[in-house]
């Protein structure tokens, strides 16, 4: 029997919502890769937005697990984040200035609860998601193989601060990233061993403070399949305190501002930080 292979051409905006239906169902059932959506709570250990995650999450609770990195147990009064917390022995010492044990336990755990985990999404208390179900499920079947991470050159004075102890490593090491982004399994095994087999630089850089913003960029911006964008709405330009982005507080207030950035950055997922009342708009 003759085999013919056609190929199809899509333009745009010019593709027929029917089709692009049919092509998103066939890729659904090629594509049996997961989201591991990877929190860490600490103080109250509570998710701001829960009841919107909750209701969110559920269209994609195929390709969804979720995880929780806390630190302390009792402290957790809802069943549904205690469902998911990741176990005990995974658990490590933490603080605003070293948090990297939580992200190595939450993708250990990641990688060893569901072998199907491809992404893992890293977010806190703070974050909600600003784009639909959909659009979040049709983001990660084309971009299943990417990792998805604002990283660029220091903008601090490496000699005087000593955040992730720059000063001590070559130039070309002088990178910063944002702290909270999407990686693909294959970045997540390679950095675990990387920062292994590289223990006494791991140690280095993590001894200086606040690692989590350069220790990522550090070990992957050599590597290929990682977009170099923001995966989480953040605004610093309206800083809260010294330490803190601006907190979306009212969908209305802050909806150009949010549309225009989503427009920017086609890789945006979540926004960070939020209030309870915020309420993002046509998105579950």
């Amino acid at each position: 029997m003759e085999c013919k292979t056609y190929r199809v051409s899509i333009r745009g905006e010019s593709i027929d919502n029917f089709v692009h239906v049919i092509i998103m169902n066939n890729i659904n059932k090629i594509v049996k890769k997961k989201i591991a959506l990877c929190f860490t709570i600490s103080y109250d250990h509570v998710l701001v937005k829960e009841e919107l995650w909750r209701e969110w999450i559920e269209p994609n609770l195929d390709i969804i697990n979720v995880y929780f990195f806390y630190k302390d147990f009792s402290k957790i009064k809802s069943e549904w984040i205690k469902e998911h917390c990741i176990p005990t022995k995974y658990i490590r010492k933490t603080s605003y200035f070293y948090v990297i044990p939580a992200y190595v336990s939450l993708l250990r755990h990641g990688l060893n609860a569901d072998s199907d985990n491809q992404w893992f999404c890293f977010l806190t208390d703070s974050c909600c998601p600003i784009i639909s179900p959909a659009k979040f499920r049709e983001l990660f079947l084309v971009n299943s193989g990417k990792s998805i991470m604002k990283w660029s050159k220091a903008d601090w004075n490496v000699r005087f601060h000593q955040r992730a102890n720059l000063r001590f490593l070559k130039s070309n090491y002088h990178l910063k990233n944002d702290p909270w982004f999407t990686l693909t399994r294959e970045h997540v095994v390679y950095l675990l061993e990387t920062m292994r087999s590289n223990a006494r630089l791991t140690d280095l850089i993590c001894s200086g403070g606040l690692a989590n913003e350069s220790l990522f960029a550090i070990l992957l911006y050599k590597q290929p399949n990682v977009i170099n964008a923001s995966s989480h709405l953040t605004d610093w330009s309206r800083m809260t305190s010294a330490t803190s982005p601006y907190v979306f507080s009212q969908w209305s207030k802050d909806v150009a501002f949010i549309l225009a950035e989503l427009d920017k950055n086609p890789y945006i997922m979540f926004v960070r930080k939020v209030t309870v009342e915020f309420t993002p708009r046509n998105i579950v």
